[in-house]
């Protein structure tokens, strides 16, 4: 290939001999076709060079390390390697959909003054079998900075650069996990990243993923980048504060059911986010009391499982659930009036 492409799609590959072939084939199938596929090998030792080697395409080029080097270190590697004015980027077991380069190129290539776009993401199995479809909601770039104050709320498969820009920050080689998540958190800080309203992507879920395996190293290292948000934001916190902090957005995923005094400290620590942010405007206005909202609005809907009514009445008395959406609030509304008239067709019977 003579002459520079459009875009670089880099796969990074460790020991992904079952699925690095699909992430292939899926970037291989795209509509858009003026890119180059750097195929990155982080030492691996089940076979994933040999089937990388095996394919022809002459926008392929496959670079190995010469020891396993870890998941950041050969990210950079790739974003050095890049010849593309943007960086695509794809985990070596998720799934590009076929029209993901073309629709992420045409947004950045439109709106110069973002530096990243990222898209929804639909869930897989080890066998590609649908766990989850992904969303199809807008979420503006305020939002999507707000997001990322309580988790890593972009999938890094879905991520399309500006490879100069990209390549100025880089991953930071100490977090072995996570360093996605506390890139993102930098750049977000100075630019504006996108959110595509579609699944373009397959992320899969399986036994040998990274962030599953390390799931006490992966918390203390998001809630190392939250507080770092944290301070910016010129909040005062405790390290009860910050576990609780996380768990606004993983009750389900760490099996926690908050109770009444959890739903308390909540909205305190909301409203406190809320005041903050409008004395220092880290985070624009608007899209930050919608995704504070949604903290809200979360948490009541898992107090509410044991306490019923009682809680939707400080859903709708706290000044948080002014951010939250209007068809979330009327879809709230008939799902918590369902629930009560469910309780008394209950009590009735048992009379």
């Amino acid at each position: 290939m003579n002459t520079a492409p459009k875009v670089s799609v880099i796969i990074p590959v460790y020991n992904r001999a079952k699925y690095v072939g699909e992430a292939i084939n899926s970037i291989l199938a795209q509509s858009f076709t003026n890119f180059e596929l750097l195929l990155i090998d982080d030492g691996s030792t089940d076979g994933s060079v040999e089937i990388m080697r095996s394919y022809t395409d002459p926008r392929i080029r496959l670079f190995c390390n010469e020891c396993n080097l870890g998941i950041p270190k050969t990210r950079n590697i790739g974003l050095h390697l890049a010849r593309g004015d943007y960086i695509a980027i794809l985990d070596s077991d998720d799934i590009a959909v076929s029209d993901r380069l073309a629709k992420q190129v045409a947004f950045l290539d439109r709106y110069k003054d973002y530096v990243s776009v990222g898209s929804w993401a639909s869930v897989i199995d080890e066998e590609g079998r649908f766990l989850k479809k992904g969303k199809r909601r807008f979420v503006s770039s305020g939002e999507v900075k707000s997001h990322l104050l309580f988790r890593c709320w972009l999938h890094h498969s879905s991520i399309m650069a500006r490879t100069a820009i990209l390549r100025a920050y880089g991953y930071r080689e100490q977090y072995v996990v996570c360093s996605d998540f506390e890139l993102f958190a930098r750049l977000a800080r100075t630019y504006k990243i996108g959110h595509l309203p579609e699944p373009l992507v397959r992320h899969r879920v399986h036994a040998g993923c990274i962030t599953r395996n390390n799931v006490q190293l992966t918390k203390d290292k998001d809630l190392e980048i939250i507080s770092a948000q944290l301070n910016e934001l010129g909040v005062q916190f405790t390290p009860a504060d910050l576990d609780r902090h996380l768990l606004l957005s993983y009750v389900k995923k760490f099996q926690f059911k908050p109770d009444y005094q959890y739903l308390l400290w909540a909205e305190s620590w909301l409203l406190k986010l809320q005041e903050a942010n409008q004395r220092v405007l880290c985070y624009p206005e608007q899209p930050f009391a919608v995704v504070i909202g949604e903290r809200w609005l979360k948490v009541c809907s898992r107090v509410s499982a044991g306490m019923g009514w009682t809680v939707w009445r400080n859903f709708w008395q706290s000044p948080l659930s002014k951010g939250v959406r209007a068809d979330w609030k009327s879809r709230l509304f008939f799902s918590a009036a369902k629930h009560l008239w469910r309780q008394r067709l209950t009590a009735s019977a048992c009379l």
